[in-house]
C-alpha cells in the first residue's frame, strides 16, 4: 500500500460532531449528527433529504443488522427530531458501528467515514439489480470543504469522493469497489455576495485535491477494525 500522507495540522473542526445513543428494539445503537447551522449547501445520495439543497444538518444513524423497516425516510426524520435537529438536512443509514469513525482533514477540508465491508463486491456486476428497497448503507462519507461551489462543482466534488474511496478500498487489499448501499454527503459554504464560487472540484482542482487526500485518509482510518468484521 502506498504510504499515506501526513496529517495536516490541526485546528477548530468544521466537522463538530455529536454522538446520539438510543435504544431500539433491545438493542442499544449510536448515530453521529452534525450541526453547522444555516449558510451551507450540500449534495448527497443520503436516504433522506438527498440531492442539492441548503441544509443545517447530516445525521449519520446506525441500524441494526438485517434492518426490515421499509420506511428508512421516515425513520431517520424520527431520529433527527427527537435529536432536536431543525430545518432541512440529510439522513444516512449504515449497519456499521459509527462510535469511532475514520477522520482525516487537508487544508481546511474534513472528511469523517463510517465503514463496514463485510458485504462488498464490485459496482458493475453479472446479476441483475433488485428492485426492493435498499439497506442500509455500510460505508457512509461526509466530507464539508470551508469555500462555495457552484452545483456543478458539487456534484463533481462528490464524484472525486467516490473515486478516492476506491482507490483506497483497493490500497487496503479489498477486492471490490464499495458495498451495494454506500452514500456520499459533500457540504460546502452556501454562495454569498462578493464571495467566491469554485466551479471545479475534480481531484486536480485546488479544492478537490484537498477533498481527495481528506477523504483518502479517512476511509482508511475508517478500515481496519471493519475489514476484521
Amino acid at each position: 500500500m502506498p504510504a499515506l500522507l501526513p496529517a495536516p495540522r490541526t485546528g477548530p473542526r468544521l466537522l463538530d460532531l455529536e454522538l446520539l445513543t438510543r435504544v431500539e428494539d433491545g438493542e442499544r445503537l449510536h448515530a453521529l449528527l452534525w450541526r453547522p447551522g444555516p449558510g451551507w449547501r450540500m449534495a448527497g445520495s443520503a436516504v433522506l433529504g438527498g440531492g442539492i439543497a441548503d441544509c443545517a444538518w447530516v445525521l449519520n444513524a446506525q441500524v441494526a443488522h438485517g434492518y426490515r423497516r421499509t420506511d428508512p425516510a421516515r425513520h431517520l426524520a424520527d431520529l433527527a427530531l427527537a435529536a432536536g435537529a431543525e430545518g432541512r438536512g440529510m439522513g444516512l443509514m449504515t449497519a456499521a458501528d459509527v462510535r469511532d469513525p475514520g477522520r482525516a482533514r487537508d487544508g481546511g477540508t474534513e472528511a469523517v467515514v463510517t465503514a463496514g465491508v463485510s458485504v462488498r463486491g464490485w459496482a458493475a456486476a453479472p446479476q441483475e439489480g433488485g428492485t426492493g428497497t435498499a439497506g442500509p448503507g455500510t460505508i457512509n462519507i461526509l466530507a464539508a470543504l470551508p469555500v462555495a461551489l457552484s452545483d456543478a462543482a458539487l456534484v463533481n466534488a462528490v464524484i472525486t469522493a467516490t473515486e478516492v474511496k476506491v482507490q483506497a478500498l483497493v490500497e487496503a487489499g479489498l477486492d471490490c469497489s464499495g458495498t451495494p448501499t454506500d452514500a456520499v454527503c459533500v457540504a460546502a459554504r452556501a454562495p454569498r455576495p462578493g464571495t467566491e464560487v469554485h466551479a471545479f472540484a475534480g481531484p486536480r482542482s485546488e479544492w478537490g485535491a484537498r477533498l481527495a487526500r481528506a477523504v483518502h485518509r479517512a476511509v482508511h482510518d475508517a478500515l481496519p477494525a471493519a475489514a476484521h468484521g
